[in-house]
C-alpha cells in the first residue's frame, strides 16, 4: 500500500487541508498516488461547469466517510491543483483525525 507524505496533509484552525492534482476526464474514479507535493485524483466528470469540483467533492466525501458539507475547495476552483478543507469538529483530536485520514486515503490509493 502507498504511504500518503504528510507534506500532503497541512493543519488549518478549522481542521486539515488536503493537497490534491485532479485529472478530469478519466474512465473512473480514484486515487492514483502523489504528484510532487499533492495528492492525485482521477475523476470521470468533465473539467466543465464545476462538475470536476462537484465530482472530486463527493468522492472525497465517501472515501474519507465524513459530509460533503465538512468539504471545502479554497484553492484552485478552476485548476487541476486544489486545495481542501476538511473541516473536523472542535473536540475531535487534530493528530489522530489527520492520522485517520491519511491511513483512510491510503487504503484508497491504488
Amino acid at each position: 500500500m502507498p504511504t500518503i507524505p504528510l507534506k500532503c496533509l497541512h493543519d488549518h484552525p478549522e481542521g486539515l487541508l488536503i493537497d490534491v492534482k485532479v485529472q478530469p476526464k478519466s474512465s473512473q474514479n480514484a486515487i492514483v498516488g502523489v504528484h510532487g507535493d499533492a495528492l492525485k485524483i482521477k475523476l470521470n466528470a468533465p473539467p466543465v461547469e464545476g462538475k470536476a469540483n462537484k465530482a472530486l467533492v463527493q468522492c472525497l466525501a465517501k472515501w474519507l466517510r465524513c459530509p460533503k458539507s465538512t468539504l471545502e475547495i479554497v484553492a484552485g476552483q478552476t485548476s487541476r491543483n486544489k486545495r481542501i478543507l476538511v473541516r473536523i469538529d472542535t473536540g475531535t483530536d487534530l493528530k489522530v483525525r489527520r492520522d485517520e485520514i491519511r491511513h483512510i486515503l491510503e487504503q484508497h490509493t491504488k
